[in-house]
């Protein structure tokens, strides 16, 4: 039936055109921003399962940064205790030049004076022993933790060691000398005594920045994974994006000639009225 009022051909043909105008239009979109799912409109389900991967994505950020603190706050504790360890040496070194008995009094006081400078140095490599405020060697710490999961429910835990003069480490008193042949014989058994606890003290703060080395490393591979998950569902692959483009577009230009086609069938009246 021939009609001016209603034309149903281009109805049909601005039906399929318009269909194709948003499938065009959508393919763009992908090709713009990389991703098949951009917002909850493309595809809500999927949408939310990357936004929440996302959301531990994000939450392991805090994770690693919380345990790379953990590593430098350990480490700095670690580095005090070696300078600890090489001072305790030396004062080893010291006590057993002054247990000598033939020494004149000058040079026992002349190895004294140098003894009292190297115990004082402990102390002050203690009080600087900081990270970040935090001093895992001067007795204030009992325990330093850091965030192990994304929802912070577990965390990692080193040992603080109290590396100060006169405690139970480094068993050295901070008046201790060895201005005479007795106090220098009393000295050596003191020193070899701190010598043997620090280093034990080292072995526990090694292994406790072991732990925190370990679970960053495991966290940085989680969040790689975590990351190719989310790629996997929202990524577009741009191969079949411009394949499908080409498509469209072919698609779109018989539209509008369809719909040519299809605006001119009224014009075919006139000729009956001829």
């Amino acid at each position: 039936m021939l009609s001016v009022n209603t034309n149903i051909g281009a109805m049909a043909a601005l039906q399929f055109l318009n269909q194709t105008q948003t499938d065009l239009q959508t393919t763009q979109s992908h090709i713009n921003s990389g991703l098949k799912v951009a917002n909850a409109k493309d595809n809500g389900a999927v949408y939310a399962i990357a936004q929440n991967m996302r959301g531990n994505v994000a939450g392991y950020a805090a994770v690693g940064d919380s345990l790379n603190r953990g590593v430098s706050t350990v480490d700095v504790a670690i580095s005090a205790g070696q300078s600890i360890s090489d001072l305790l040496n030396e004062l080893k070194g010291k006590a057993l030049a002054a247990a000598d008995a033939s020494l004149d009094t000058a040079s026992r006081n002349a190895l004294n004076a140098d003894f009292t400078a190297l115990r004082d140095q402990i102390t002050t490599i203690v009080q600087n022993a900081s990270f970040n405020g935090t001093n895992l060697v001067d007795g204030s710490v009992a325990n330093f933790q850091a965030l192990a999961s994304a929802d912070g429910t577990k965390k990692i835990t080193a040992s603080g060691q109290t590396l100060k003069l006169s405690g139970a480490i480094v068993t050295v008193t901070s008046t201790g000398t060895i201005s005479t042949q007795a106090k220098a014989s009393t000295m050596i058994a003191t020193v070899n005594a701190s010598i043997q606890n620090i280093n034990a003290s080292l072995a526990k703060l090694a292994s406790g920045v072991k732990k925190f080395q370990i679970q960053a490393t495991f966290v940085n591979k989680l969040v790689d994974t975590l990351n190719a998950g989310i790629g996997n569902l929202v990524d577009a692959d741009m191969a079949v994006e411009s394949a499908r483009l080409q498509s469209l577009q072919v698609k779109q230009q018989l539209g509008v000639q369809a719909l040519a086609i299809a605006n001119s069938a009224p014009s075919i009246t006139l000729s009956l009225f001829r």
